[in-house]
């Protein structure tokens, strides 16, 4: 009888956690840091994170409207994305964000290379970066996460958790290997750039490796 009733209070337990992390998820609507949901639920971070998978999976298994994701150490609760087309017959239809092919090629070169500067990207395509850098901080796709401590302080330039949820990803370390031509075929066109400017090769090897 004594383990039946411990086997119970062990599943009111586990309930009452996910009940937690459900309602923290709900209330603050944005990630949350996996510490911050183990200070709410009072257990350790482990045992608060198999809350949060228990929680995940039964959302899934149930096929919720909403979904929780894993974001680096973070969890969030969002809108299942199989239910845009419903959401925007009664919502005001978010602004269009249009990535062009420049657009993009900046955002892949920052998610590879993160942090790096405005100047290291530009070097990479041997253009003007500044409009695409622009449009990707305003898409919030990519955020100034700091300063190099050289001369003039460059702001060094990351991708932010849109970025993943956007991209389906739930860490920068997930990302796909890029293709080997891709790389290539930027690093000759940094070759040019820096013969352009009449480094000597030794020089460019160097500027090369970031």
């Amino acid at each position: 009888m004594e383990e039946k009733k411990q086997t119970r209070k062990e599943k009111q337990l586990e309930k009452h956690l996910e009940a937690v992390v459900e309602a923290v998820l709900f209330a603050m609507g944005k990630s949350v840091e996996l510490r911050k949901l183990a200070i709410a639920t009072g257990q350790s971070e482990e045992e608060t994170r198999q809350a949060v998978e228990r929680l995940k999976a039964r959302y899934d298994k149930e096929e919720r409207g909403m979904e929780i994701i894993e974001l680096e150490d973070s969890y969030q609760m969002c809108t299942r994305t199989g239910f845009y087309e419903n959401l925007i017959r009664v919502a005001a239809t978010p602004k269009k964000q249009i990535l062009t092919d420049v657009v993009l090629e900046r955002l892949s070169i920052i998610a590879y290379k993160q942090p790096i500067t405005k100047l290291e990207i530009e070097k990479i395509r041997g253009v003007k970066s500044d409009h695409a850098v622009n449009k990707l901080i305003e898409y919030n796709l990519v955020y100034e996460v700091g300063r190099l401590d050289v001369p003039g302080r460059p702001a060094l330039f990351a991708t932010t958790e849109e970025f993943l949820r956007r991209f389906g990803v739930g860490s920068t370390k997930e990302l796909p290997e890029p293709a080997p031509g891709r790389i290539d075929e930027f690093r000759m066109e940094a070759e040019e750039e820096l013969k352009f400017e009449g480094k000597l090769p030794e020089e460019a090897e160097k500027e090369m490796k970031y």
